[in-house]
């Protein structure tokens, strides 16, 4: 879905792109707002001679309904990700066209949804494929990989200010208010990835925010980076493939192997630490992150029934009581609760 921008968000736009370098003063171009984000505007931007771009401006408050501030500058973690991974492999990333860092907005490269569909949109037709969840998995833990214990990485996604209030304040500790007996271990869970220093983690790992392109994932949406736990971003995609079965159980069964599939690949692909430390990590943080995503600033928005979501509430709570399990026995008893 798109809509035509106002007046004054045009006038942004060019200013912007202007100051990027990538329009001419004067020259023409259209602007559509793409529908859907709840951090900013997201603009597809074509410029006479066919030139097209995604252009994105942060703002400081996010469109949820629960008031939730964040730093604009994330915009710049945003772009700065994007080229960091592009390092390691061009292909898995949208390029960055050009950056205007003083007003929180930067412009990438278009990627077109003939060529790159949605995982989440493939997903929600049922069509969930093993071999690209696989592909997920081994290309994240290659991006944690190239990040890992890297002091220039460290040093540059410092972001711990953005990520706390991206992530941690509005998912885990928001939800741990509306779970009093569980808080202790979720303010726990999140003071452990406040403090970690181990990989870059991307934020946002989810099938909203990855492409199927031809030359498999390209993942989007990057302004959450920040260095610390890899186990979060692992968690957070695994996350919704669990709540996904809730949202259409008839394609339970797929979603679970695509789970497997893509906690595998990851695994067989840690080369860091050992898999067994960052799968007990990730498999901890699936409890928190389901009732976040319930009951946090940012509920999913296709889990909208209240059996459903109390369902999800009390399979959490069964989680937390488990304990030292791997993410294959999380599926299996995720599979046992919404037969």
């Amino acid at each position: 879905m798109s809509a035509e921008p106002s007046s004054e968000d045009k006038d942004v736009i060019a200013a912007s792109l202007q100051r990027m370098g990538l329009l001419a003063s004067g020259e023409a171009f259209t602007a559509q707002t793409l529908v859907g984000g709840v951090s900013g505007d997201v603009w597809h931007v074509k410029i006479a001679g066919g030139r097209e771009m995604i252009v994105k401006r942060a703002l400081p408050r996010l469109r949820v309904e629960a008031e939730w501030k964040a730093p604009a500058e994330r915009a710049s973690a945003e772009a700065d990700w994007f080229r960091l991974v592009a390092e390691f492999d061009p292909r898995i990333v949208p390029e960055v066209l050009g950056e205007d860092r003083a007003h929180h907005i930067f412009a990438m490269e278009y990627l077109p949804p003939d060529t790159h569909k949605l995982w989440k949109t493939e997903l929600a037709a049922g069509r969930a494929d093993n071999a690209f969840a696989a592909a997920v998995g081994e290309r994240l833990a290659h991006i944690h990989a190239f990040t890992a214990n890297r002091e220039d990485v460290m040093h540059d996604f410092a972001h711990d200010a953005q990520f706390h209030a991206l992530r941690l304040e509005p998912y885990l500790l928001h939800s741990a208010k509306k779970h009093p007996d569980l808080a202790p271990r979720i303010r726990a869970l999140s003071d452990g990835v406040a403090k970690a220093r181990i990989a870059l983690m991307q934020g946002d790992i989810s099938p909203k925010n990855i492409l199927i392109g031809p030359d498999g994932p390209v993942f989007l949406d990057a302004e959450t980076a920040c260095y610390g736990d890899p186990a979060f971003d692992l968690a957070f995609c695994l996350n919704h493939l669990l709540l996904k079965c809730v949202w259409h159980k008839k394609f339970k069964a797929a979603y679970l192997q695509s789970f497997a599939a893509l906690a595998d690949a990851y695994l067989e692909n840690v080369t860091w630490e050992e898999p067994a430390d960052i799968e007990a990590r990730a498999a901890a943080l699936l409890p928190a992150l389901l009732l976040a995503r319930i009951d946090g600033k940012s509920p999913v928005e296709y889990l909208t029934a209240e059996k459903d979501k109390a369902a999800v509430r009390e399979a959490a709570r069964k989680l937390f009581a488990a304990k030292d399990v791997k993410l294959r026995e999380v599926a299996a008893q995720w599979s046992a609760a919404f037969k």
